[in-house]
Order: structure tokens, then C-alpha cells, then sequence
């Protein structure tokens, strides 16, 4: 162990191996000491950043029917929706008028909406100028199924239309075994990666998140951040890291096996342990959305330097249950108290 924390404390990169016994044996503290080190070499100034924006889900119907979704509507169910353009444009001047910069936007896998929709839909929000942080992978993966074009194609035509940039949704756990089970109707850890490195070959940047806390091993965690940081290695495109715990009421998974949720001692673990191995991910996010205020406060001294985002909607989480709101006020606060000047940023962390 000691020869893994001095590797660390050096700069050092650690391995796979390394990795799993830094997780078996380490100690909470020793965890948060070293994540803290690792946070501090790449962002020496005591500043926390965050983001103003507001979640769209242009539509709750979907096909994937994932185990750990408790948003979703099956097309047969009945009940689900498609945004009309007045409420988009509503919920973007709402956002503008609270100094939002970005709309990150997602959606259920819809059956029948063409990939004209979708350009349509940017170009749309385009003329308002705010930035378009959407479609995650599974989503455009969908897209091309069903539109029969290369996934490259894909995203040139989004990008004409509008799209800046690609949130790391739908990536839960980047391992296959974990995705045949959960959803196997969802693009496989290998399109996700396909996808990510198609968008940066294009120019576009990228977050990468992780859900964890359901029916993953160490090892699958391991592999999902192997994958991560080897892409990171061969792009340079993801800007940020955004572990968060599964969120288990109300969900489909949740109905069939017993899943006690994550303690804020396992998520603050693995928040520390991925900033200690994504050495190439410069910005790793806390989830006060998931944790509430408090752990997202003890979260800046286990790796992360950013507070994410002020969330003036969210849907996904909300539908298992988890409420947490904040403003940006309470965000700045927070940061604050915590020691640390906050300081709002664009998607790709220029300062505002």
C-alpha cells in the first residue's frame, strides 16, 4: 500500500491492480488525502466551479425500458409526451433570465421520431443562443438505427443543426455484462465509446459520468473507468467526470432485487478513487443532486472541483424520489462556507 501512495502523492500513475487494492485496503481518509492531492496539483487556486442550466427531456417514451429508469413511459403505456416548441422556448427563456448559458438536453428513446426532428428541434433552440449540451450516446446510437447512417454522419448533421457538445449519459456502468442486464435494448459499452470518440474526432467536446451503486463488481467500476481514461488518453475530448450513486426507489430493478442505497461513506470512496485514477480528466463534478448540499460540501475534499450544475429542472432523479434543489445563491454559499471561491463557468470551464 505504501508504494501505491507514494506513486500517487509523486503524480504518478496507477494501474488496474493498483487500483483495486487502493480499493480494498485504503482507508476513507487516506482516500479523501490522496484524492485531495491529486485535485490540488491539477487545480492549485482554491476555486469551485458550477454551471447554470436547466435539464430538458424532450420526451419521457422510450424503449429501452432500463431496470434502474423510473422516468420512462413504454409507447404502449400511454401518458407519454413530446415537448411542443412553446414549452421548449419557455423553459429556455426562463433559464436565460436566470444567467443560464447552457440547455442540457435528453430524452427517452422515442420509436417514430425521425432524425429531422431532432435537427429541427436544435435549430430551434439555436435562435435563441444558448448552448446545446445533448444527446447522449445511447440516444444517437438510436438515432442512427433508425435513420440507417454511420454514427459520424450521425453527429455532423446535429452539429449543423445546432448541437455544441455531448453530455456522458447512458453510460452507467461501461461494462457489458452489467448492460445485457439492465438494458439490453441501450447501446453496449463499446458504442459509447465509439461514439465519444467520433464526437471529439469531430471537435465536439464531452462529459463522461458513471452510475454506480446497483449490480456492478469493483472490477466492472475499474473497467468503466479504464475505458474512460483510455479514451481520454487517445482524444484529450472529455472535459469532466460525474460518478453519482444509483438512485433505487420507484425503479424496475428496484421492484425485483433488494438494493440498499449508497451511503455517502461508499459514495465519497468512489468519488476519491475515481479522481485519483482519471489522472487525464482535469474536472471531476460533485452530485448534489443526488447527496444533497452537505455531502457535495465534503465532496470538494475528496476530489472534485466543480459543483456541477444549478439543475433549475430535473426530471430523472426527481422520478426516484430524490428531490435536492438548489440556487445559485445557495451553490455560491456553499462553496463558501466550504473555504473555496465559486466562480460560474461555460461548458467547457471558461470562466464567466
Amino acid at each position: 500500500m505504501q508504494t501505491i501512495i507514494e506513486k500517487i502523492e509523486a503524480g504518478q500513475r496507477i494501474d488496474g491492480e493498483e487500483f483495486l487494492r487502493l480499493e480494498r485496503e485504503a482507508t476513507l481518509h487516506q482516500v479523501g488525502f490522496l484524492a485531495n492531492a491529486v485535485r490540488l496539483r491539477l487545480h492549485p487556486e482554491p476555486v469551485v466551479t458550477y454551471v447554470i442550466d436547466r435539464n430538458i427531456n424532450y420526451t419521457d417514451i422510450c424503449i429501452s425500458a432500463c431496470k434502474f429508469c423510473a422516468f420512462f413511459k413504454a409507447p404502449e403505456e400511454g401518458g407519454g409526451q413530446v415537448l411542443t416548441r412553446a414549452e421548449m422556448a419557455q423553459k429556455i427563456a426562463e433559464t436565460q433570465a436566470l444567467g443560464g448559458t447552457q440547455i442540457l438536453l435528453q430524452g427517452g428513446l422515442h420509436p417514430d421520431l425521425p432524425l429531422e426532428f431532432y435537427e429541427e428541434m436544435l435549430r430551434f433552440m439555436k435562435a435563441t443562443g444558448i448552448h446545446i449540451h445533448g444527446f447522449s450516446p445511447p440516444e444517437i446510437v438510436h438515432f442512427s438505427r433508425l435513420a440507417d447512417l454511420p454514427i459520424k454522419t450521425v453527429i455532423e448533421r446535429l452539429m449543423a443543426a445546432g448541437l455544441d457538445s455531448i453530455p456522458g449519459g447512458g453510460a452507467e456502468i461501461l461494462s457489458n455484462r452489467v448492460r445485457r442486464e439492465l438494458a439490453p435494448n441501450k447501446c453496449d459499452a463499446d458504442q459509447w465509446i465509439g461514439v465519444m470518440e467520433t464526437a471529439h474526432g469531430l471537435g465536439l467536446r464531452t462529459t463522461a459520468t458513471m452510475m454506480f451503486g446497483h449490480i456492478e463488481t469493483v472490477a466492472e467500476r475499474l473497467e468503466h473507468l479504464q475505458r474512460v481514461r483510455d479514451l481520454q488518453d487517445r482524444t484529450g475530448g472529455f472535459t469532466a467526470f460525474i460518478p453519482w450513486p444509483f438512485q433505487p426507489d420507484h425503479t424496475p430493478l428496484a421492484a425485483t432485487r433488494r438494493i440498499e442505497k449508497t451511503t455517502a461513506v461508499s459514495y465519497l470512496r468512489m468519488l476519491g478513487l475515481s479522481r485519483i485514477f482519471l489522472d487525464n480528466v482535469r474536472n471531476i463534478q460533485a452530485s448534489w443532486v443526488t447527496q444533497g448540499p452537505k455531502i457535495a460540501q465534503l465532496s470538494l475534499f475528496f476530489g472534485a472541483n466543480d459543483f456541477g450544475s444549478t439543475m433549475i429542472e430535473e426530471n430523472v432523479v426527481a422520478a426516484a424520489g430524490v428531490r435536492f434543489r438548489l440556487s445559485e445563491e445557495e451553490i455560491r454559499r456553499l462553496v463558501r462556507e466550504a473555504g473555496f471561491r465559486p466562480q460560474q463557468r461555460l461548458m467547457d470551464y471558461t470562466p464567466v
